[in-house]
């Protein structure tokens, strides 16, 4: 699984990091994290607010931070 944190280094950002860290490390699974923090990089996944969290390529979140249970079942869900 490849999980990317769009946004430019914002607190908002940060926590979305983090608490994807919780909701990989509560279900046991494992994951590449990248950031993806210039401007020009997270507008070619077509958001237009931040933070934004990219699963295998797909826009699973934008514009809001997620609670970990959230996030555990975003990461559960299939993604196509």
């Amino acid at each position: 699984m490849n999980i990317k944190v769009l946004g430019s280094g914002c607190t908002n950002c940060k926590t979305l990091e983090k608490r994807t860290i919780e909701a990989l490390s509560a279900l046991n699974v494992t994951a590449e994290i990248e950031k993806v923090t210039e401007y020009a990089d997270i507008a070619t996944y077509g958001i237009m607010r931040t933070p934004g969290l990219v699963i295998d390529g797909k826009v699973v979140v934008q514009g809001y931070v997620p609670t970990v249970e959230k996030l555990r079942e975003i990461i559960q869900a299939p993604h196509i």
